[in-house]
């Protein structure tokens, strides 16, 4: 029987459904709103659009940094069991990613590229970065890209 690939968001409601199924309350809280997110980026704009995977991407990775850094302060403020539940949703998202890559393998294609435009200081940040990011795409993240960038170029 052959299988049919599903778009992210289907995975994401077929997942959802399970998770009522299981009774898993994180898992169904956390795409719950996920699926309200994607909801509003379909309806955003002048007219109703279809959302394709690329951006339910962007939605994920927005919600998932966003659990990060409210995470982040609720350990500020003293509430580590309200962190936690974030980092739990964290992790649900994190699921639909790509798998990201390695300090390590960053640390690599930026040194490529920088070899390859013979760039040899910080100035040249702004013609590395592109290049860097267009070779990682979305299995990096832009702030640590930029950060292993700038001590590359130092």
């Amino acid at each position: 029987m052959e299988e049919i690939a599903l778009t992210l968001a289907e995975r994401i409601d077929a997942d959802l459904k399970q998770a009522m199924r299981d009774r898993n309350e994180t898992v169904k809280l956390t795409l719950r709103a996920l699926k309200t997110a994607i909801l509003q980026a379909r309806t955003s704009g002048k007219s109703a659009h279809e959302v394709g995977d690329p951006e339910v991407l962007d939605l994920i990775r927005k919600e998932a940094k966003r659990r990060i850094e409210t995470a982040a302060e609720f350990e500020k403020l003293g509430s580590p069991e309200r962190a936690a539940a974030e980092l739990q949703e964290h992790a649900v998202l994190v699921r639909y990613l790509p798998p990201q890559l390695s300090t390590a393998e960053v640390e690599e294609i930026a040194r490529a590229v920088i070899a390859e435009l013979g760039a040899s200081s910080i100035q040249h940040l702004g013609q590395v970065m592109p290049a860097v990011l267009a070779r990682t795409g979305p299995q990096a993240d832009g702030r640590t890209v930029n950060q292993i960038v700038r001590r590359l170029l130092q």
